[in-house]
């Protein structure tokens, strides 16, 4: 990631205080988005192809192994099959996901393989506690230490819920402190749980609590709440995100992530950055989904495209 680092800025509880969401205001907004006729032909191609340049390709299961590491690094470096590519001229393009996110146990691993494969895609690791970061600060700030040492150049953390629900936003923002600064030079993505904040207004909060935090990029969710990236909690999010930027002159990135497996709905994200924050926000300095099985849809509808037919499982094999 070779966006700015986001400083922080000093907590400024006045604004925390003064923020007020509208609710019908942002689900109406939302609705709106979703309903927008989506592009078509070479114009769909190409914005799936800048979609798969935002993806944070990423497996957090139990049974991860060095293997099946290994094989989703090949598949971050080849998100599309070549002749594909080559179909719509784009194979010389370098097209690639943006990171390759994996639990911080098999950061090592991750680095090797795509050292091994020729490429400097990112490796993100999450930390602090994943998914619901109550375990001991201590133990978290170790653990982003530890993930940073083996290689990766961009930390996932999450926030401890419980400060958000009970209203300790001194406390959210000083240990978000020390993990930025226990990040080192590693990027800093925040994951504020949205599912688990209990209202749009705490969202916002958190978020705005985040980038003074120092956070690089805000995050909606683990994946592995109930209720993970939403577009009326994104329009929370990017909208701080907006108002930090006009405040201070500093971008911070967006991440959603959880449920996101349609090519369709990546184009519906990919509308609202560019309708909220602009074309700027387009690039993986600044906005990433956070996906599992996303890339498999996209890469079935280039298929689609190309050739005018779906994909046979054999046609696909990576998938």
């Amino acid at each position: 990631m070779s966006g700015g680092r986001n400083p922080g800025t000093e907590l400024d509880l006045g604004w925390i205080s003064r923020v007020r969401v509208n609710h019908p205001a942002v689900l109406r907004r939302a609705e709106q988005i979703q309903t927008r006729r989506t592009v078509k032909k070479d114009w769909q191609a190409a914005w799936l192809l800048k979609a798969v340049t935002c993806i944070d390709l990423t497996t957090l299961s139990g049974d991860d192994t060095p293997s099946n590491i290994h094989r989703l690094c090949f598949k971050a470096k080849h998100p599309i099959r070549n002749d594909l590519l080559q179909s719509i001229k784009m194979e010389d393009c370098g097209v690639h996901t943006g990171a390759v996110c994996v639990y911080s146990a098999r950061v090592q691993d991750t680095v090797k393989a795509l050292k091994d494969a020729g490429c400097d895609i990112p490796v993100a690791s999450v930390a602090t506690g994943f998914p619901a970061g109550q375990t001991p600060l201590k133990t978290r700030l170790e653990e982003v230490r530890i993930a940073v040492d083996d290689g990766a150049s961009e930390i996932d953390i999450v926030i401890n819920r419980t400060l958000v629900l009970t209203g300790h936003w001194k406390e959210l923002y000083e240990e978000i402190r020390l993990f930025r600064e226990a990040c080192g030079e590693a990027h800093m993505k925040t994951i504020l749980g949205t599912g688990e904040l209990g209202s749009l207004t705490n969202v916002y909060k958190a978020s705005l609590v985040a980038m003074m935090a120092g956070s690089d990029f805000i995050k909606t969710s683990t994946g592995k709440e109930s209720v993970n990236a939403t577009y009326p909690v994104a329009l929370v999010m990017v909208r701080a995100i907006r108002d930090y930027y006009w405040k201070t002159g500093i971008k911070v990135g967006f991440k959603p992530a959880g449920g996101i497996r349609s090519a369709k709905e990546a184009l519906v994200w990919l509308s609202l950055i560019k309708e909220e924050l602009g074309d700027v926000w387009l690039m993986p300095e600044l906005f990433r989904i956070g996906a599992s099985t996303l890339l498999s849809d996209i890469e079935r509808q280039i298929y689609h495209h190309v050739t005018g037919r779906y994909a046979a499982h054999h046609d696909l094999p990576m998938a």
